[in-house]
């Protein structure tokens, strides 16, 4: 029997993102973690959308993750 996994999709709302360098090192260091499958990021809307198998990649390893590049999860 095969087992499947649900993905999730959560936008965070994040504060302090402003150019393309930005959003390079929140794709590179959230895509990175085990159990993410894609990640978005709206400069504009200040929101990081990601798809994430929420048993592997916990909200809170991706939170972890976006503020350890020196930005603010603030939703």
């Amino acid at each position: 029997m095969e087992e499947i996994t649900i993905m999730e999709k959560t936008i965070l709302y994040v504060d302090g993102m402003s150019c393309e360098h930005c959003v390079k090192a929140v794709k590179n260091a959230v895509g990175a973690l085990p159990g993410v499958s894609g990640v978005t990021v709206d400069l504009k809307a200040k929101t990081v959308t990601v798809e994430h198998d929420p048993a592997t990649a916990t909200l809170e390893k991706i939170k972890i993750e976006i503020e350890d590049q020196g930005y603010d999860v603030v939703g």
